[in-house]
């Protein structure tokens, strides 16, 4: 009896309970117990979380979106009320309060896992991995997951503190741990019954609530930055049977490796690109520029069917050697897109997973194609095939280790990787200096050369076009002002490719005098334009030119014109002629 409700002392750090024993003692003993439990409902939550999150990526648009609401409005019910209610369904007691704190964790982790999975499925590598056919499971497992492992992980760690609370307020209303087994929770349900004789012993349980929480939240930061969550590629590689072989290859329509026709692209109210017309020849080379906002790079990702769900694609005919691209399911159509399209991203430092060796993605497409893992010299072969010094050496680490140069060099090896037939590189020497440059350009020129492929060149320089490119087509507002070749750049028809030249400076510009500019701005995505684009910043424009399109039309020495005022006149072709599907078109 003397043993029961003593105070604190150097015997009983926090004083005995009712039946004397030692509250201290049994604060520790119920730690195991309480952290097993929180780390269960943890678990338990993370998981469906991760899953659920996930599910919009794999779902698709639509089925995507329906996915996404669901998780919305299960965040906005607060999570504790939704665990008691769970808990008095599936029954109180240990097992009960698992399951509820669990599931009503795992609308808020859905919703984390699903804004950081959004985010990067939007960089370029997760695009470039979607342009080699990496499947969806595939790019979860290799890229998404692992950059979003360590914040998730650090997240999960804080959880666990909170479910601790929340376990131990189960279990202090009488909904977890049952007697005779003791949890914090039901010690505080206890000492909290004799806090005006023992404060101590309502004290203890929940200080050790509090400290286990801050030791979670430590544990898992520190845990993420020794761990580093990499993905050095699956241990074992299962041989896709389920899909189905991409179509055999047909000769080239026309000798033409890649036709756009009439394709309009649109986000919303926004118009990137307005009816654009182009056709490019087997093993030719062709520069596309124009100022930012002209829709470059957008008919360039509407090609590689790797614009964003937002996206409304619109076009008579868009084919890639040879195949109408709109005649192909999404499968068979992503198939045929990964073996004869190749896309070089403007960006090596995001067009590159900061978690995967430089070999791993270099093969990534190959890989997946033939469900095999790629030799060590496939992979040398390739980067060889770039100039990578050191490939060996190269192909082990990962992008942060490599200049910049040297990332450039690994995503044109990813984007030759499956020997495309066309290859897109979307300003790849951009941010690198004149000497990089020149390198980027005769490297990707030696390399379309030997593969005998097409090559479109995206960028905002004619300069660098020019170095390499047969032919320039020039985009303004969307539209092809003018396509000619290159051997004629000098000497344009377009006002608009006329100001781009004089734009340029050369080693005969005065260094004491303004560099030329083009007045005005370009026009925004939103504006209808129903006349040319140009006219109001061009200085030869008249009425017709704000209120009437004009068409692109096919001249006799190789040009195609859209202007109803040129800097020089051009022999138009017949008009049966100009209208054919490979002569110019109005826009």
């Amino acid at each position: 009896m003397d043993a029961m409700h003593q105070g604190p002392s150097a015997d009983h750090w926090l004083g005995t309970d009712a039946l004397g024993r030692d509250v201290l003692a049994r604060v520790l003993v119920a730690a195991r117990l309480s952290v097993l439990l929180a780390l269960a409902a943890t678990a338990l939550g993370t998981i469906g979380g991760v899953l659920l999150g996930c599910l919009p990526f794999l779902l698709g648009r639509r089925l995507g979106r329906i996915a996404i609401g669901a998780i919305d409005l299960a965040v906005s019910f607060p999570g504790l009320l939704v665990a008691i209610f769970l808990a008095v369904i599936v029954g109180v007691g240990p097992t009960g309060a698992v399951i509820a704190l669990g599931v009503a964790m795992v609308p808020n982790c859905a919703r984390l896992t699903y804004t950081m999975t959004a985010a990067v499925a939007a960089s370029n590598y997760v695009t470039a991995a979607r342009a080699l056919g990496v499947g969806r499971v595939a790019v979860i497992r290799r890229h998404i997951v692992p950059n979003i492992a360590e914040p998730l992980l650090i997240t999960t760690a804080s959880t666990t503190g909170s479910m601790l609370l929340a376990f131990a307020g189960l279990s202090y209303l009488g909904f977890g741990v049952q007697a005779p087994s003791y949890d914090w929770g039901r010690l505080l349900n206890e000492g909290l019954a004799e806090i005006y004789v023992n404060p101590a012993a309502a004290l203890g349980p929940g200080v050790a609530v509090v400290l286990a929480g801050i030791v979670f939240s430590l544990v898992g930061e520190w845990g993420a930055r020794a761990a580093g969550i990499r993905d050095d590629g699956p241990r074992s590689r299962r041989r896709r049977t389920a899909a189905a072989p991409p179509p055999e290859r047909e000769p080239a329509a026309s000798g033409a490796a890649l036709v756009i026709d009439d394709l309009t692209v649109a986000f919303g109210e926004h118009t990137a690109v307005r009816g654009l017309s182009l056709s490019v020849g087997d093993g030719e080379v062709v520069g596309i520029v124009g100022e930012s906002g002209s829709g470059k790079s957008v008919t360039a990702m509407a090609v590689a069917d790797l614009l964003p769900p937002a996206a409304t694609v619109q076009a008579r005919d868009l084919a890639v050697d040879g195949r109408t691209l709109r005649d192909l399911g999404p499968r068979a159509r992503r198939d045929w897109l990964a073996e004869r399209l190749g896309v070089v991203f403007q960006n090596p430092l995001t067009a590159l997973n900061p978690t995967m060796r430089i070999g791993d993605q270099v093969v990534e497409g190959i890989r997946d194609r033939d469900g095999t893992r790629r030799a060590p010299d496939a992979t040398v072969a390739l980067l060889e095939r770039v100039r990578m010094p050191a490939p060996a050496v190269r192909a082990r680490q990962r992008p942060h280790e490599l200049s910049g140069g040297m990332r450039q060099r690994a995503v044109i090896a990813i984007g030759i990787a499956t020997d495309p037939k066309v290859v897109i590189a979307d300003e790849p020497t951009t941010a690198l200096d004149v000497r990089l440059q020149k390198h980027v350009l005769t490297m990707l020129e030696e390399v379309r050369a030997a593969a005998g492929a097409t090559l479109l060149l995206i960028s905002h320089d004619l300069a660098v076009v020019s170095t390499i490119a047969t032919r320039v087509v020039v985009m303004y507002g969307g539209r092809v002002m003018e396509d000619l070749p290159v051997g004629t750049l000098h000497d344009p028809a377009h006002p608009y490719t006329a100001a781009l030249l004089r734009a340029v400076p050369d080693l005969h510009t005065d260094v004491g005098r303004d560099l030329v500019t083009i007045e005005g701005r370009p026009p925004a995505s939103a504006d209808a334009l129903p006349g040319c684009p140009f006219a109001p910043r061009c200085d030869r424009a008249e009425h017709r030119c704000h209120t009437e399109a004009p068409p692109l039309l096919d001249h006799n020495d190789g040009h195609r014109l859209a202007c109803w005022n040129p800097v020089r006149e051009l022999a138009t072709r017949a008009c049966h002629e100009a209208m054919t599907p490979t002569g110019g078109r109005a826009e």
